[in-house]
């Protein structure tokens, strides 16, 4: 037995003796491969692993049926009920089917598409899987929603001699993890590797499905230069159209931009700048339950037209409306908030009886927030949207569907 193999028992020893006197972690959450962060040192370079399932709620229905393998498998309410789409296989994504669609809509992209009501506790328990295959790896996870997470694998690469070095060692584990979930889950996953949360989200969706993607600290700037300014979460298509007509297409224009960005995006200038050159230092949360969901807008210039609010809800709303259903959750409280030019800032908030899920509802609700409480009194510096009380999406569009049975009878 090698050296480094005694020091990972000797590590493994210390460990579990120190867990033992301070109950502050489970050996059964800790892989012998890996050291534990309380080992780490303080010059340790930064993994960070986004671990992104392959059309989640799909995929477990094509693997659990096989009779819907190869065909396009869209999981949600029923085109003729009133719902949203939750999620799409990559067949029926082909038609231009995506989360958070009206199935309605996607009924007619789609008219041979094989509706499935979701079975949310086969996908919860799929998930748990998933999750615990991870905690074999790192105790320090994100989960963002039940089909992805991102994983702090910054630990076992700690006698790196550099940040590029440390994201190629840690690519075995990357591998292995990919391997685990097809072997013992019968499900892909795609995964990027980088060293912030931002650049491991971007890797993920660089290659999918089944995909494995390192942006090295050496050349991520070149990396995000051809990319649209669209990949950056948080840009959506009002933020997105007002940096076009800019001229700012590619993040590689921001990157080379003299533009006063706060002209555009106000006080998100600054954030902009960084995630167009990489930079993020937003560190994992490790609260497992999502309590609620929520999005901003920053006005460049203050403003209470109509139209430029509207546009922002909608962005919002649609954003939000994602979310919920990546998390397969409605809400039953929607909120507003609004902060002036004197920086005050109020919220209001309505209780719903049926669960809230599909966009259109959150900016409709939204919109008589504002409405009713005559929130738009003035130029408005700041507007967002929040949604909470999350619960099971499916029993009022069940209920619905009944009551619409019952009137046709």
């Amino acid at each position: 037995m090698g050296n480094e193999d005694n020091q990972t028992r000797a590590d493994f020893f210390l460990y579990k003796l120190f867990a033992k006197h301070t109950s502050l972690v489970s050996s059964q959450s800790f892989h012998p491969r890996i050291p534990h962060p309380l080992s780490t040192t303080s010059r340790m370079h930064r993994v960070i692993f986004h671990v992104d399932m392959d059309a989640f709620f799909a995929s477990v229905e094509q693997r659990d049926f096989p009779q819907y393998r190869g065909k396009p498998v869209i999981v949600g309410s029923a085109p003729d009920k009133r719902g949203v789409i939750c999620a799409a296989s990559y067949e029926a994504r082909r038609f231009g089917i995506h989360s958070a669609m009206p199935s309605r809509t996607a009924g007619k992209l789609c008219p041979h598409g094989i509706f499935v009501r979701p079975r949310m506790e086969a996908y919860r328990e799929e998930s748990r899987a998933i999750m615990a295959i991870f905690e074999a790896y790192t105790p320090l996870i994100q989960q963002v929603s039940v089909d992805e997470a991102y994983l702090d694998l910054s630990s076992c690469v700690q006698k790196a001699s550099g940040p590029d070095e440390a994201l190629r060692s840690a690519l075995p584990l990357a591998r292995d993890i990919k391997e685990r979930i097809q072997t013992e889950r019968r499900l892909t996953a795609s995964i990027g590797v980088g060293a912030n949360k931002f650049l491991a989200k971007i890797g993920s969706d660089f290659q999918k499905p089944n995909g494995l993607t390192l942006i090295p600290e050496s050349e991520k700037i070149m990396f995000l230069r051809p990319l649209s300014v669209r990949t950056i979460h948080g840009v959506g298509p009002v933020t997105a159209q007002q940096l076009e007509a800019a001229g700012l297409r590619t993040i590689g224009d921001i990157q080379n931009s003299k533009l006063p960005l706060e002209t555009l995006v106000g006080s998100w200038a600054e954030r902009l700048r960084q995630r167009a050159f990489g930079e993020d230092d937003r560190s994992l949360d490790l609260e497992r339950e999502r309590k609620s969901i929520s999005a901003e807008h920053t006005f460049a210039v203050d403003t209470e037209e109509r139209q430029v609010l509207r546009a922002a809800l909608k962005e919002m709303s649609a954003d939000i409306a994602q979310t919920l259903a990546r998390n397969a959750a409605g809400a039953l409280t929607v909120q507003v908030k609004v902060r002036y030019r004197d920086f005050s800032t109020v919220t209001r908030q309505v209780r719903v009886q049926d669960p809230v899920t599909a966009a259109a509802e959150i900016y409709r609700l939204s919109c008589h927030l504002l409405a009713r409480d005559k929130l738009v009194s003035g130029a408005l510096r700041l507007l967002g949207i929040g949604v909470s009380t999350l619960v099971e999406p499916w029993v009022a569009q069940m209920r619905l569907a009944f009551a619409g049975e019952k009137t046709e009878g």
